[in-house]
């Protein structure tokens, strides 16, 4: 939609609105506000909230959009407005799709994603905020039944730096992917990054000094206005998981192929060389995408041999940082900060309660 109407009083007492057009530059940076993964969610629980909504006879077959495939944005937008015609304000239906997730037993967070969804593409529609008190009660009950239930939220589990030796031990350094990968790990979890965090960075990103390795982090999760921070990370006791001296020999070796900025992390072909992406989500650079990451952890600790290994994500890093650094005495604004949390975030400190219900347990000493 490249109209938006301007309403309100003005000083020619006119009563009629004007139509303002914007800018295709404005209208590049509106499309790109959101991160792509974050667009690609929506667009695929969209699109699953409509293929339920033709199941149910709420919308015409004809605008029911396939399950699998690619998505159609212009066939998603036709369906949705045919529902808010249908259905107006759509509060109830919202409150009916969140009862059906929870009934295929979807994990919350996932029902969250998917009612966040529904509730972008009604503004984007043009029908204002949508009233979700009713589908976030359905929801609420729904946790407290999981509770009930015994059903955990899952979390990442922790990447230690015992793990951490394990896998970078399996890596064969003489090839261009053991490099990288060992970076990967080892800068990663140094950093206490997110996989995106860790996807997204640049040569020019790095700053090595005689204490070791100043990282800009450009933009995050947490980070909506890309004011970014700096991340001091200083030389490790142990070579092969010092993330100064790993991160070094990963860039020597971009060097000897004559890659000296850009992208950090970048693909590597069947062949063992620097590879491109003609095709797929991957940008033409070569760079690694975040669920890259996720698979070089998985697939290291698989050839590791953890028990643990089919449980570890993309999140690992982040988490396994977090936990090693409590058990080390730091306190949680400062892990914080150097991991990019929020003070005060709920999410690290149930990090830290993990650790400090065994470190700091309070029936510690009381004499039993």
């Amino acid at each position: 939609m490249n109209e938006i109407e301007i309403r309100g009083s003005n000083p020619n007492g006119l009563a009629n609105p004007r139509q303002f057009v914007l800018s295709e530059s404005a209208l590049d940076r509106l499309r790109r506000a959101k991160a792509d993964s974050t667009l690609r969610a929506y667009r695929g629980d969209l699109r699953r909230m409509l293929v339920w909504a033709g199941a149910e006879k709420m919308i015409p077959a004809d605008l029911t959009p396939t399950d699998r495939g690619p998505i159609n944005d212009a066939l998603n937008a036709a369906a949705f407005a045919a529902l808010l015609e249908r259905y107006g304000q759509l509060h109830t239906m919202a409150a009916e799709y969140v009862n059906h997730l929870a009934e295929e037993g979807k994990a919350p967070s996932t029902i969250d994603r998917a009612l966040a969804a529904v509730a972008v593409a009604h503004r984007s529609a043009g029908a204002g905020r949508l009233a979700t008190d009713a589908a976030r009660a359905v929801l609420r009950t729904y946790r407290r039944d999981s509770a009930d239930d015994g059903r955990k939220v899952r979390k990442a589990k922790p990447l230690l730096v015992s793990n951490l030796r394990l896998m970078v031990d399996t890596l064969d350094l003489d090839r261009l992917a053991g490099l990288r990968n060992r970076s990967v790990l080892v800068l990663g979890f140094a950093l206490g990054a997110r996989r995106s965090e860790i996807a997204a960075l640049d040569i020019e990103d790095l700053d090595f000094n005689e204490h070791g390795l100043e990282v800009t982090i450009r933009r995050s999760k947490t980070d909506k206005d890309a004011t970014g921070r700096k991340v001091h990370v200083p030389y490790g006791t142990n070579e092969q998981t010092c993330p100064v001296r790993t991160t070094r020999a990963w860039l020597a070796a971009l060097g000897q192929r004559g890659v000296a900025g850009g992208a950090l992390y970048r693909r590597i072909d069947k062949h063992g060389e620097l590879g491109r992406a003609p095709h797929g989500r991957g940008s033409a650079d070569g760079r690694i995408t975040g669920q890259a990451v996720a698979i070089i952890i998985q697939r290291t600790a698989l050839a590791a041999g953890l028990d643990a290994a089919s449980t570890f994500s993309g999140h690992s890093l982040r988490r396994g940082f977090a936990t090693e650094a409590r058990r080390a005495g730091h306190d949680q604004i400062r892990i914080g900060r150097h991991g990019g949390w929020k003070d005060g975030s709920p999410t690290l400190a149930g990090y830290m309660e993990d650790v400090d219900r065994v470190t700091s347990n309070a029936l510690t000493g009381v004499g039993l």
